[in-house]
């Protein structure tokens, strides 16, 4: 096996197993979730390598779950009965970190629901952030800025750099292989979700119109657009065509999520001093900005003469890292608006309460100025215990100098951050 590039989530795949008896890796498709689970595993068995191997699986999987553990199980979904049966297997062995599972589809409900307290852990293993893809200078570490250290560092990438980075995503193939046409792979990749992909899952969908929508998707990128607009923009072109429904778009935005292609970023639950009442509805990113980018068919030169859809193509980027590094540190990635029109891109909050505001922009003194004071205002907003909770404002960009303002608030080149 080739040498293997460390990723954030090893870190709580190594956790994972010295507490859970089963390690379940997802993610879509491509994003290395194998290459992870062979890093960390004894032996291993992939159940599509052959139809013998998946009938085994199905009518004897007591046979495949055999060998020194950790054992990976991969795409373990195509035999729906290793669930329970692993499940089985971690109640009389009673040892945590005996099976590492990995699969680019959510089987439905019904497959998983007997979990149980201490059997698995889920890990969610997304496209290469800029700093495991070593397009982070990681001169500004994510924890670091949360305990509330003061920043300074430059260099790094330019816009036009950033553009590029969007375009390839963090793909592990297109990020080994750079003279791989990333628009063409992700073209690709696209055409297997829609025709190939949901189906191996048990989906039913409309190709044709499955595409209709991911370009409607795409084109609200880190928007909170719901079913009833997305469904209205995901038009064939022909005169004969019903229009898709409100709930056709919802099942398909649904089926997307559970193969990894689609993640929302939900809203905030805040309690807020006055009667000013926030919005409840998620942002819509795909997993990697990158299919966005191939589904709008973007160019660096299209994008770059398009400063607006080029700002939500970042904010999907930057959501991106701070989800991969925010999951290492236990911390969930949402965003804020009230009814008033305030929004925050990013709010990551933990378990213990407190939480952290980011905006994103792509630069100027003007945009990070206006940037610092939305942030402000939500600090004002809040009760006084939720403030007392704040660990960090910051404002990333996607220009090349971080360092503190002399308010207190954070500006962050998003190629300078690192776990």
């Amino acid at each position: 096996m080739s040498q293997y590039h460390g990723r954030v989530a090893d870190q709580i795949v190594t956790r994972a197993l010295t507490t859970f008896g089963a390690v379940v890796i997802e993610g879509p498709r491509g994003s290395g979730k194998t290459t992870t689970g062979l890093a960390h595993s004894a032996s291993f068995v992939r159940v599509d390598s052959s139809p013998a191997i998946r009938t085994m699986a199905e009518a004897a999987p007591e046979v495949v779950l055999m060998g020194e553990t950790p054992r990976l199980i991969d795409e373990w979904q195509f035999a729906p009965a290793l669930w329970n049966a692993v499940r089985h297997t971690v109640d009389e062995r009673r040892t945590a970190g005996q099976f590492i599972l990995t699969g680019s589809a959510t089987p439905a409900d019904d497959v998983t629901h007997h979990s149980g307290a201490g059997r698995f852990r889920r890990i969610i293993l997304r496209p290469m952030s800029l700093a495991e893809s070593g397009d982070s200078t990681g001169a500004v570490s994510f924890v670091e800025l949360l305990a509330g250290s003061k920043i300074a560092a430059m260099g790094g990438a330019t816009v036009p750099e950033y553009v590029r980075l969007i375009i390839r995503g963090g793909w592990p193939a297109l990020v080994a292989e750079p003279e791989r046409s990333p628009s063409e792979y992700l073209r690709s990749y696209l055409a297997d979700v829609t025709r190939v992909d949901l189906a191996l899952a048990g989906h039913r969908v409309d190709p044709a119109r499955m595409g209709a929508l991911l370009y409607a998707i795409a084109r609200n990128t880190a928007t909170e657009a719901p079913a009833a607009r997305l469904a209205g923009e995901a038009e064939l072109g022909s005169v004969d065509d019903v229009a898709m429904s409100a709930q056709t778009a919802r099942k398909y935005l649904d089926a997307l999520t559970r193969i990894h292609v689609l993640e929302e970023q939900p809203a905030w639950a805040v309690h807020l001093r006055s009667a000013i009442r926030t919005r409840v509805s998620p942002k819509w990113h795909f997993v990697d900005p990158s299919l966005a980018a191939a589904a709008l068919g973007g160019t660096t030169e299209t994008l770059l003469a398009d400063p607006q859809t080029l700002g939500f193509l970042f904010e999907s980027l930057t959501v991106r890292d701070l989800r991969i590094y925010a999951d290492a540190v236990g911390g969930l990635v949402t965003h804020y608006r009230d009814e008033k029109g305030h929004e925050v891109d990013v709010v990551v909050e933990f378990p213990d309460g407190r939480w952290a505001a980011f905006e994103v922009k792509l630069g100027g003194e003007a945009a990070v100025d206006a940037g610092a004071a939305a942030l402000q205002a939500l600090a004002a907003k809040v009760t006084d215990q939720r403030r007392e909770r704040l660990i960090s404002l910051s404002v990333i960009t996607a220009g090349n100098l971080s360092y503190t303002r002399p308010d207190g608030v954070n500006v962050v080149a998003l190629g300078h951050l690192a776990p």
